[in-house]
């Protein structure tokens, strides 16, 4: 998509210059230790505010974007891919996720305001410390709760914000040259691999590759909605890595922009008309059925410092208390390391 729209695919946002986001539900962590990635649990569906004029907020066909049901202390993450290399801006009402920084319309460093793609495969939180980052977790505004109330003072957005900033000409240029480069070399070692030439590459099966996050199989009129932003809760082991490029190879226009809006479960069937997803596993049953949590390791890739502003976040638990869900911790078996455009544009609007 050139034409700087965003457009829904599925489950998945696709932002002008190829980005694609979805976002995974997942299980919530314990606020107290660091602990291993959780695992994706299925994605949330999402709407365009725009097609439901009759019964969204009248602020929300405002700010146009889209809509996605989550539960109270729902934990999510977000799933990168990308065509070309990126710059993403990852807002939590305004407040940029890695920077704790006010949202800009452009990309900036000193602090790092993005994350890069496609090195950044996903983002389970904000950048709180060094390799790790503290869960996204619903909570409704009002409270201080969220990101956006603990370092603004006040809670007026709400939501998630996304802002993808392509390489500008010279650098893109660069960039698919190597590309055509590398694609060249690889065709020259498939057909020696096929003429019996030594260092064939042994073939890998269908579905081998890591996976993580991925889906598991398949077995009236407009009023104020429950408004609902991000806070955090438990820390976990995940890096935001730092960009090894010059600020100047990215544009300083972004490509595609989106406001997604946060909506309960029961505004989400008012709104809609369509049943929600059903609440999210209980942590232990899953931990206890020995299904698996991850780690990722990318050893060429540096770490952000965390920001003053983010490291002072705290969890959700502060405001609503502890809900005493009960945690079995996966044992070391369970973790399994990783490593190394169809539909209707989605409207923006003023936010």
């Amino acid at each position: 998509m050139a034409d700087g729209t965003v457009r829904i695919d599925g489950n998945s946002l696709l932002l002008a210059g190829g980005v694609r986001v979805r976002f995974i539900r997942t299980l919530r962590l314990p606020e107290t230790g660091t602990h291993p990635l959780p695992p994706g649990l299925g994605e949330f569906p999402l709407r365009r505010v725009e097609d439901y004029p009759d019964t969204v907020p009248a602020e929300w066909l405002t700010r146009g974007g889209v809509m996605l049901p989550v539960y109270l202390r729902e934990a999510m993450w977000l799933s990168f891919g990308t065509s070309e290399p990126a710059a993403l801006q990852v807002g939590v009402g305004k407040v940029c996720a890695v920077s704790g920084k006010p949202w800009t319309p452009r990309p900036a460093r000193d602090p790092q305001n993005y994350v890069v793609l496609p090195r950044q495969p996903w983002l389970d939180g904000i950048n709180s410390g060094k390799g790790t980052v503290r869960q996204f977790v619903a909570v409704p505004l009002g409270l201080g709760a969220t990101v956006e109330g603990q370092v603004t003072g006040e809670e007026v957005w709400g939501g998630v914000q996304l802002q993808s900033f392509p390489l500008n000409g010279t650098a893109l240029q660069t960039w698919r040259q190597e590309q055509r480069r590398l694609a060249e070399a690889a065709e020259r070692r498939r057909r020696s691999a096929e003429a019996g030439g030594y260092g064939a590459a042994m073939p890998m099966a269908p579905g081998s590759a890591p996976q993580w996050g991925a889906p598991p199989p398949a077995s009236a009129a407009p009023r104020a909605a429950a408004a609902m932003g991000l806070g955090v809760g438990g820390s976990m082991r995940q890096e935001v890595y730092a960009d090894d490029r010059p600020l100047s190879d990215w544009a300083t226009t972004a490509a595609g922009r989106v406001f997604v809006h946060l909506v309960t479960p029961p505004e989400w069937r008012r709104i809609t008309g369509e049943a929600p997803p059903p609440s999210p596993v209980d942590r232990a049953a899953y931990t206890r059925a020995g299904l698996p949590w991850f780690d990722y390791y990318d050893q060429d890739a540096a770490d952000l410092d965390p920001t003053d502003a983010l490291g002072a976040v705290k969890p959700v638990g502060d405001w609503l208390g502890d809900d005493h869900t009960p945690w079995q911790p996966p044992s070391h078996q369970q973790v399994k390391p990783l490593g190394d455009a169809p539909g209707k544009p989605v409207a923006d609007g003023d936010w």
